[in-house]
């Protein structure tokens, strides 16, 4: 147990074996630690250093270092012997997240090589540096002596505008596409799966995506079972791969009636295997011929005729800002068939899907790739299609696989 000397009270306290070489300050609680030398082999197997952005994201650095956590030790004992983490920071002053929690250093910059990682957390972005500029300077010291370097979140802005994703892909989340396209229309982001792990550099857009990067890291490290230990203590289901498809953003917020709102919805979360309109009513206790007069007297449109065009729309999505297949495409979007998929595709925007990408700028080459909806994909008002459907979309009454 650690004691502290009482004829002496500035000095440290004195610890004995059981508190992991740990000595910390003994008046005021600094967050300094000092480490005696460890052997190699005793030394944790995975360390990660934390660089929280201004205005950060509380629940990116929550689900990571929580995974951390449970990963490093038995139960939820929380000791660092199977990995260690640290928040770095180039001052004492603590750093407010975008919710207004403050979270403090527990460690000032150092050698970044002691580390494996080093996680930089992001949030609200604005029009002033995320970091100060001796953070930015440490993080070039992390990525030229090969330390990882991993953005989440925004941190992917931050790694960008210090110059340290040249060349390199770079994931972001749907909401700021625009955004990573305005600042830096030479780089390449993607904005349709949870993350993008190349080697040296990792990319998440955040959200419940990073708990899906934390268990990959813990697990290339730690093995799986550590990896899963940590998701079912946190209730956590199935990890995703990064490549997954990053859930698209809702259209059904502007709409006033509660009942279309909910079968949107069930439309935005069913794109890959469509419900039959008969199922979206049953589930929201109305009958077929209540949804369709509800859908006409508020959208203008048959539900079925929505729904079509919403997967559609995401389609577009997906090709103005992926490299997938069209094929792949229509599979996420519902339709079982690539040629019916090319021929509603085109009935809707005048070109087909493979037009739609020979029409697509290339970054750097004139502006950025044409957005599908204004500055926010998918966000604020129905797009005009919706309200500018042919008689025969009108006309359906079932959606076309």
């Amino acid at each position: 147990m650690c004691a502290a000397v009482p004829s002496e009270p500035s000095r440290l306290l004195e610890c004995g074996p059981e508190d992991l070489g740990v000595t910390m300050g003994a008046v005021g609680g600094s967050l300094g630690m000092r480490k005696r030398e460890t052997p190699e082999s005793d030394r944790p197997r995975l360390s990660v250093a934390f660089v929280l952005a201004d205005d950060f994201t509380l629940s990116a650095f929550s689900l990571f270092v929580d995974h951390l956590r449970l990963a490093a030790d038995e139960g939820d004992r929380s000791r660092q012997i199977l990995c260690r983490w640290e928040v770095m920071g180039s001052s004492g002053e603590p750093v407010r997240a975008s919710c207004g929690v403050a979270i403090a250093r527990t460690a000032p910059l150092s050698d970044p090589r002691s580390f494996d990682y080093v996680v930089v957390v992001g949030g609200l972005l604005s029009a002033g540096e995320q970091v100060d500029a001796a953070t930015v300077a440490w993080l070039k010291q992390a990525a030229a002596a090969g330390v990882t370097l991993v953005g989440v979140c925004t941190g992917s802005f931050v790694l960008a505008r210090a110059g340290l994703m040249s060349g390199r892909r770079c994931c972001v989340s749907w909401y700021h596409h625009r955004d990573f396209l305005a600042e830096f229309p030479h780089h390449v982001p993607i904005a349709d799966r949870l993350f993008v792990d190349e080697g040296d550099r990792i990319t998440c857009a955040g959200g419940g995506g990073v708990a899906d990067l934390a268990t990959l890291i813990v697990e290339r490290h730690l093995g799986r079972s550590v990896a899963q230990k940590s998701r079912h203590v946190l209730l956590l289901d199935r990890p995703r791969g990064g490549g997954e498809a990053q859930p698209h953003p809702p259209l059904a917020d502007t709409v006033t009636d509660d009942r279309v709102r909910r079968a949107m919805l069930m439309m935005e979360q069913n794109l890959a295997d469509p419900l039959p309109i008969a199922d979206i009513a049953r589930r929201l206790r109305l009958s077929t011929r209540q949804l369709e007069r509800l859908f006409q007297a508020v959208m203008e449109v048959r539900p079925a005729a929505f729904y079509r065009q919403l997967r559609l729309r995401y389609a577009r999505f997906l090709l103005d800002t992926t490299d997938r297949s069209v094929t792949d495409i229509a599979l996420e979007a519902g339709f079982a068939d690539c040629a019916h998929f090319s021929r509603q595709f085109k009935a809707m925007h005048g070109f087909s899907p493979s037009g739609s990408r020979g029409e697509r700028r290339a970054p750097g080459e004139g502006g950025a790739p044409t957005s599908v909806a204004g500055p926010r994909l998918f966000d604020g008002a129905p797009a005009p299609e919706f309200a500018a459907m042919s008689q025969t979309d009108k006309n359906l009454s079932h959606v076309n696989k």
